[in-house]
């Protein structure tokens, strides 16, 4: 086989440190953005069927899931709120004494270290479930930029250090990045859900938050998943308009996405691995057929891989957990 001529790549792949020595992407606990849902009440913790090992909290137990984070070594958290009153316009979602807004102030009175990232919608705050204002069964654009500026500047005023509007309204990030500067927060930076298919993998998530729409579907405001354009476009004015991340949602079936993003943008990039990428998973472990751990780290690994900086994912501690053991074991 001498004179035959051919490349000897495996070389590199021989032993563990060899490919630990030229491996390209890793996965790092500081990449990782915890979720968590609030809810009203007291003692509460309430599993979500659709999403094993993810609860639903109430601020007496919030401490405790906070500390868990930070010995981790996590370092950012997501907070959605499940509130106890809903109406048509979501005015709880603004409210100074909502539930985001107490969970805000309570995480940065005891974790100030803690980078507390506010999701900024309505569809959990309002009756009919949509992300905006609703007439006659049409989801107004225009109308619902000034609730959705006023939730953000109510979180901002709680002390949230990053605003995440995830609504897709037109002009969304114009009008928080106004309503912010005019109200002293020019210092606050937006994580816009630049791009936001109309998915089915969000089904557990509204579960979750208890936000499913009451009529209809999100099709006029999400993007259709069939278009990768339309992308460059939503990513570009966001940018126009003062994002200062932009994040791709859902992440495993936009992997092609989030590197057009990457690409094309100079911007940090937040790949959301959303409900539905997690309750597969952890339904296909509890039932046997795959290794939990390896699947994550794997499907964490190609979003890093895609162009991701940051990955907001409910595996958050789990992956962080398994991180910190490898490091122990070496």
């Amino acid at each position: 086989m001498n004179h035959l001529q051919f490349q000897r790549h495996r070389r590199l792949r021989q032993t563990a440190g060899i490919r630990a020595l030229v491996r390209e992407t890793h996965l790092h606990k500081e990449d990782f953005i915890y979720p968590i849902f609030v809810v009203e009440g007291e003692n509460k913790r309430n599993a979500v069927k659709s999403m094993p090992g993810v609860d639903q909290i109430s601020l007496d137990l919030l401490n405790a899931d906070m500390q868990e984070a930070v010995d981790l070594g996590i370092k950012s958290v997501i907070v959605f709120g499940v509130p106890h009153d809903k109406d048509e316009v979501g005015s709880s979602a603004y409210c100074d004494h909502g539930i985001v807004q107490k969970a805000i102030a309570q995480i940065k009175e005891n974790f100030p270290e803690l980078v507390v990232i506010a999701d900024t919608c309505l569809c959990q705050y309002t009756s009919h479930g949509h992300c905006g204002v609703v007439e006659d069964g049409v989801i107004l654009n225009d109308e619902s930029l000034e609730l959705l500026a006023k939730t953000a500047v109510s979180q901002a005023k709680a002390g949230a250090d990053i605003i995440a509007p995830s609504n897709m309204m037109d002009g969304f990030v114009a009008a928080i990045r106004h309503a912010l500067d005019e109200n002293g927060f020019s210092h606050i930076p937006i994580m816009s859900y630049a791009v936001k298919y109309s998915s089915a993998h969000y089904g557990p998530f509204r579960d979750a938050a208890h936000s499913s729409p009451k009529f209809g579907d999100r099709k006029a405001y999400q993007m259709d998943p069939a278009n990768r354009l339309e992308a460059i476009r939503e990513a570009e004015s966001d940018v126009m308009e003062g994002a200062d991340f932009l994040m791709v949602k859902p992440a495993l079936s936009y992997l092609d996405i989030i590197r057009d993003v990457k690409n094309n943008f100079n911007l940090p990039i937040v790949a959301y691995n959303v409900s539905g990428e997690y309750s597969m998973v952890k339904a296909a472990a509890q039932n046997g057929w795959i290794n939990e751990k390896e699947i994550v780290l794997e499907q964490l690994l190609s979003m890093k891989r895609a162009g991701a900086d940051l990955i907001l994912t409910y595996f958050a501690k789990d992956a962080a957990r398994w991180l910190q053991e490898g490091e122990e074991a070496k």
